[in-house]
């Protein structure tokens, strides 16, 4: 799982150095090209076997996780990557909340004073400044949120699909969709949420195309990482680590210039790590 967490803020500091140059749709679109043939190859070598059945939410899964990537990579370029992945984080404390109007599952004290302290976090890193928009504090909590939908539909998938089908489903929206953007994007100019159109252009150094490359492979890494992580250890002794990822994300960040964060956004992030934690940590009772 740590070696999950550091693939994952590699990328993520790949995309902070290639959103200086290439629109956020180009980005999506080859993190998830080297993915695909990956996945494609596992399929080929060793066939799916599952119930299957339900379609349109494997579709959907895919869209929202891709929608949700635009939204991450957009945010690394406005908000740095700390607080991206900060936001990004305080996915369970919006799982444990929707889990309760979805399928009525009632939460515990001990999650409830975690939402509680993990939101407190967020009123702390959620102060728009002259230097950071508000506008970009709502596309960072955008991510967690459409973030949170994507593993909900992943636990229901997970009955009626390889796991292999689910991550596909992902990869494939994520080739489409930018597709999509790049060509709007030669024909709309939509000013307030841009980041959703692109325009494409070939990388023109080596260290580009490097980069792209460790885009995708880092992506592809952390998912497998993390997958036999979950698969060799315990739940609540695993997903905990995964809050490494908000530290390598700060440490990188810094190496690639950005400043540090304050005490205030220190102080949310540790509350946001905490509430994550007594969620994630202590399996339901």
């Amino acid at each position: 799982m740590l070696g999950a967490c550091l693939a994952f803020s590699v990328m993520v500091a790949s995309s902070k150095m290639l959103g200086r140059y290439y629109d956020t749709a180009q980005q999506v679109f080859f993190r998830n090209v080297t993915g695909t043939a990956f996945v494609m190859v596992s399929l080929l070598r060793r066939p799916a076997q599952h119930r299957g059945g339900k379609n349109l939410l494997l579709i959907s899964r895919g869209v929202i996780g891709t929608l949700a990537l635009y939204l991450l990579f957009y945010a690394i370029s406005t908000l740095g990557m700390a607080r991206s992945i900060t936001y990004q984080y305080t996915y369970p404390l919006f799982m444990a909340i929707f889990s309760y109007f979805l399928f009525s599952e009632i939460p515990s004290k001990r999650e409830i004073a975690a939402i509680l302290t993990g939101m407190t976090g967020v009123w702390l890193i959620f102060r728009p400044d002259v230097h950071v928009p508000l506008q970009s504090h709502m596309i960072g909590l955008g991510n967690a949120l459409l973030t949170t939908f994507a593993y909900l539909a992943i636990k229901q998938l997970s009955y009626y699909y390889d796991s292999r089908y689910i991550v596909l489903s992902f990869m494939l929206s994520g080739i489409v969709l930018p597709l999509i953007s790049i060509t709007a994007g030669r024909y709309f100019d939509w000013k307030e949420m841009g980041f959703l159109l692109g325009h494409f252009r070939w990388p023109d150094q080596p260290l580009h195309w490097i980069l792209f490359l460790v885009l995708g492979l880092t992506a592809l890494a952390g998912q497998v990482l993390m997958t036999n992580a979950f698969a060799c250890g315990k739940v609540n002794q695993v997903a905990p680590i995964g809050y490494f990822s908000i530290l390598f994300s700060t440490l990188l960040g810094l190496a690639l210039g950005e400043s540090a964060p304050s005490a205030g956004v220190i102080a949310g992030m540790a509350l946001i790590i905490t509430g994550g934690v007594l969620i994630t940590a202590f399996p339901k009772r």
